[in-house]
């Protein structure tokens, strides 16, 4: 059985990554993203990159990497996911970087692990492992492209076999369009020939699945953290906040709200850690876990932050208040990687069971 539990090195990594977002994030940046999305965020990942090592977690040791594995990565995005920092961690270090890794790569994977460089995988923001059609002209919308200084472009040859090939900046034309959620922009992404090869047929096939796979399990983890800081800012907003001469959190209908939504997120929490676990032992049944975990806390990480707009009431409606940063990043988040409809769908063929 997987062990849902939190080692003590996890825990030292989650205090180490709080603790420099702390430093060099705060609530009012994520905010102004949505006024002024040129304004220059690069300085956090280059706080987690250089300090912490982040932007090689996944990348093996002999190539200059950290080693680490899923479950580490989930603490990460945890802490990312309660910020709803501006960073490439899920669509470089996590996405990228397992396509490359998986692909066999050597060439590019030691400048991601050292931060020089970031990457992004040319799919659409949709797509899903199992669910994805080969790059053909522009593609849109793409995660994690505008900045990005290789994009990973899988492609069909001739005879319809998949080539996954490594693109340059100057060999790509990527235009923003409008997102929802500014903390993680997308672009439109047209490549415009060349790049090199690193992988063909299965291969290539692989190393793209592997990636979404990657990305569908631990983007459930940055949906728990954002849950939870929806959940924790609540709670200390109902201690406060008086009505009627009492703190509103005194009051029963509050008090069952915070309850279920409570509960809900301990199922969350144990959904993304079993996800990161199956993904860190590549259990057989890792693909029945990652689809749970999507169908599952997607719609867990909307709730919380809907939640958390009602109940913060008059104030919560507000630009200024943070709140509406996560609800924007959850329902980003819901519709990333395969909506929870059809990650369900996906589930009921894993189990053989008849999908409606």
């Amino acid at each position: 059985m997987t062990d849902l539990l939190y080692t003590d090195v996890e825990e030292s990594l989650r205090s180490s990554v709080r603790a420099t977002l702390q430093r060099s994030l705060d609530d009012g940046l994520v905010a102004r993203l949505f006024d002024e999305p040129q304004t220059d965020v690069s300085g956090i990942w280059q706080a987690l990159a250089g300090q912490l090592g982040l932007a090689g977690l996944l990348v093996p040791e002999s190539l200059g990497g950290l080693g680490a594995g899923p479950r580490e990565a989930a603490v990460v995005l945890e802490e990312l996911g309660r910020t709803v920092a501006p960073t490439p961690f899920l669509t470089s270090a996590v996405i990228a970087t397992t396509a490359l890794v998986t692909a066999g790569d050597e060439q590019d994977l030691p400048r991601l692990a050292t931060g020089e460089v970031t990457a992004a995988l040319v799919l659409p923001w949709t797509a899903r492992s199992g669910a994805w059609a080969p790059a053909s002209g522009t593609v849109e919308p793409v995660a994690g492209a505008l900045g990005a200084d290789l994009l990973l472009v899988p492609t069909a040859g001739e005879g319809g076999r998949v080539s996954l090939r490594v693109h340059g900046r100057d060999e790509v034309q990527t235009e923003a369009i409008t997102s929802l959620d500014m903390s993680r922009p997308l672009a439109r992404v047209t490549p415009l020939g060349g790049g090199r090869e690193i992988a063909s047929g299965d291969r290539a096939e692989q190393a793209v699945d592997a990636a979404l796979g990657a990305g569908q399990a631990l983007l459930a983890s940055e949906q728990l953290g954002l849950a939870q800081w929806c959940l924790e800012t609540t709670v200390e907003y109902a201690k406060t906040r008086v009505q009627f001469a009492r703190p509103i959190g005194s009051f029963q209908a509050i008090k069952h709200r915070l309850a279920d939504l409570y509960l809900l997120l301990v199922n969350a929490q144990a959904t993304a850690r079993h996800a990161a676990g199956t993904l860190a032992e590549g259990d057989p049944d890792r693909h029945i876990a990652q689809a749970v975990a999507q169908a599952f806390c997607s719609d867990a990480a909307v709730r919380a932050a809907e939640e958390a707009l009602q109940l913060h009431g008059g104030i919560g409606m507000t630009w200024e208040h943070p709140v509406h940063t996560r609800l924007k990043r959850a329902k980003s988040d819901q519709l990333a990687l395969g909506t929870p409809e059809r990650h369900r769908a996906d589930l009921a063929r894993l189990v053989d069971l008849p999908a409606h």
